[in-house]
């Protein structure tokens, strides 16, 4: 490889060969081959003056692209959609006079960038899916194991580690209907000419209406689509670019929100992402263990985010029926969007495989705030017992805010049960109090809504999309 020029972090690192692949050169212009004889067999079919000979010719070499030919010609011409006309044309002598036949740059361009992104999307699904499936298991092997829940980051009412989990599935849940709809909507751009009014193929047709308005939907079938979009101008609408772009910034957020609870539950020590047995984790602090593949989903995932922008605002700035200020954005933000939510999905499939739980870390943190969340059950107990709810509700504001005194400025242990224990108004003996500091006491129906949503959302859709199960993910570094 060679160490003098740039390259793209997201091929080096981070997204998959296969990904890397939907979006290469090689993948662009055999679809380009193949829309060509989409088009010369429409236009056949459809009673133009074109040989099977010359469909057979195109179709012998829609796949041995003479790369070398195609290169000299774009030096010359400046024009890579006719630079590959033109190569095609030297490998299909019978066939080159019909080549693109009607169209523009657009078909192939455009028609390609949609078959692509569909490609893409199918991708991405299947890593969203496999991501999903792992976090069910994760829920189902945690859901029992009470943790304290946090709002504001400040202790709350426990929780369990699966039902958490529940809440980072659902997110990805949700991007996956958002997924499945874009792609069941992608259409094709079709054959509609220069300014999208098929003007030349009026011209081919002898004005035939009938025979036009069967082109585009015989491309669409030929090439896997349902439809062709109705009307365009030279270009499909940009707006589906930002409706492609917007899902993927969609996974981008989810996959964030579930670093950051992964890295703030690490600093916590109560999981840990996984850490190989060679890893080093600092350069000066042999001991640390830093969420590296945690921070790497956050980083790459507010790059996805951001990148959702790029074609919002080229959608918004088209002029009329086309300009190409599109063009080198297209050429950035789409693919480099598609590879960074590659890698996002690869490495949060290996950290959510391999997370490990430290049940006795989180154990001790429960037990030392949960005092605290037992003074209402501890009240009513109190209550029972003959005492008075307004005092004893006041007595335990007091004996609370002095416990958390002590914990905070003296460094001791949470001691609020001794001291309500001290107290003649709760008539309630330490061992008595102990006794209400059950955590399974306090999760509500945490383990209830694991399995009620694990049985009726999540199997039913890995059911339906068994054929996707299975995945491993390809971490590069």
């Amino acid at each position: 490889m060679s160490m003098d020029r740039y390259v793209s972090p997201l091929s080096e690192r981070y997204a998959s060969k296969e990904m890397q692949y939907i979006f290469s050169p090689d993948k662009k212009f055999r679809t380009w081959r193949r829309l060509w004889i989409a088009l010369a067999e429409t236009e056949k079919e459809l009673g133009l003056n074109i040989t099977q000979e010359q469909i057979d010719e195109l179709k012998a070499h829609a796949d041995d692209i003479n790369y070398d030919v195609a290169k000299e010609r774009e030096k010359m011409v400046r024009h890579d959609v006719m630079s590959h006309v033109y190569a095609y044309g030297v490998q299909c002598p019978k066939a080159k006079g019909i080549i693109h036949l009607g169209a523009t740059s657009c078909y192939v361009g455009d028609n390609t960038d949609i078959i692509v992104m569909s490609e893409a999307l199918k991708l991405v699904r299947k890593k969203l899916v496999n991501v999903i499936a792992e976090l069910a298991k994760f829920a189902e092997a945690q859901k029992d194991q009470p943790t304290l829940a946090f709002t504001h980051f400040q202790p709350a009412q426990p929780t369990t580690v699966g039902k958490r989990a529940t809440l980072w599935m659902q997110e990805f849940e949700m991007d996956l209907e958002d997924l499945n709809y874009v792609l069941g909507s992608l259409k094709l751009l079709g054959s509609k000419g220069t300014t999208g009014t098929q003007a030349s193929f009026l011209e081919l047709f002898d004005g035939d209406q009938e025979r036009i308005e069967q082109i585009d939907p015989m491309i669409a079938e030929k090439m896997g689509f349902s439809a062709c979009y109705p009307v365009s101008g030279q270009t499909y609408s940009r707006k589906t670019d930002t409706r492609v772009l917007g899902v993927l910034a969609g996974i981008a957020a989810s996959a964030h929100k579930l670093s950051n609870d992964i890295r703030l539950l690490q600093h916590l020590k109560e999981v840990e992402e996984p850490f190989e047995k060679t890893q080093i984790g600092s350069s000066a602090m042999a001991y640390k263990r830093n969420p590296m593949r945690s921070e790497r989903i956050a980083s790459l995932s507010r790059y996805v985010m951001i990148d959702a922008l790029n074609p919002a605002v080229t959608s918004a700035t088209q002029w009329f029926e086309r300009t190409l200020d599109d063009s080198a954005n297209k050429r950035l933000s789409v693919p480099e969007g598609f590879l960074a939510i590659d890698g996002i999905l690869d490495l949060c499939l290996n950290v959510v495989d391999g997370l490990v739980v430290y049940p006795k870390v989180i154990e001790k943190r429960l037990m030392s705030e949960l005092p605290f969340m037992a003074t209402e059950n501890i009240m009513m107990d109190a209550v029972k017992a003959g005492g008075d709810r307004q005092e004893l509700h006041e007595r335990i504001r007091e004996l609370s805010m002095e416990a958390g005194k002590n914990v905070k400025e003296r460094g001791m242990d949470n001691n609020l049960l001794e001291l309500i224990a001290e107290d003649a108004a709760f008539n309630l003996s330490l061992d008595d109090l102990k006794k209400a500091m059950d955590p399974a006491r306090y999760v509500g129906r945490a383990r209830e809504q694991v399995d009620a949503y694990l049985e009726q959302v999540i199997r039913p859709l890995l059911e339906e999309n068994k054929e996707l199960l299975g995945l491993k993910a390809e971490i590069n570094v």
